[in-house]
């Protein structure tokens, strides 16, 4: 039988403070912390993911490496911009409409759900559930 992957359950980054990381990944993405310890935090993703915040004594930022995060529509990822541009001066990367470097030089993409060429990616049930219906127009936009 052939091994079927069902999605992704965590993804880890690496923070020189975790309680200010806690705080910035609340703030901008209105992530819930699940539990925590010493140096650690687990921040809930979705429904089936969580991200875990791991506190490091030397940040070794990659240049590729990056994960992405998805946000219900183009609204939320303008928010998502303008909270990192104004309240934290954080450069947006110009090759996505939302890839910027977290305080801690974490790569981080934004889209959304208007994205169909996405959408495949979440279990069908969590579209449904969050309402989202594809149009002509729809589409248009996704395909930027």
């Amino acid at each position: 039988m052939a091994v079927q992957v069902y999605g992704c359950n965590h993804v880890v980054i690496e923070v020189t403070n975790a309680k200010k990381a806690v705080k910035f990944y609340e703030d901008v993405f209105g992530l819930t912390m699940q539990r925590g310890g010493e140096g650690a935090a687990f921040c809930k993703l979705g429904e089936h993911q969580f991200m875990a915040i791991f506190e490091v004594e030397t940040l070794q930022p990659d240049r590729s490496k990056h994960f992405g995060l998805m946000v219900r529509d183009m609204k939320q990822i303008q928010e998502v911009r303008k909270k990192l541009t104004k309240k934290y001066k954080l450069k947006l990367h110009p090759d996505f409409r939302c890839d910027f470097r977290d305080p801690w030089g974490n790569r981080i993409q934004v889209g959304d759900l208007s994205d169909e060429s996405l959408v495949w990616l979440l279990p069908y049930q969590e579209v449904q559930k969050a309402g989202i219906t594809f149009t002509a127009k729809t589409r248009e936009r996704g395909s930027r």
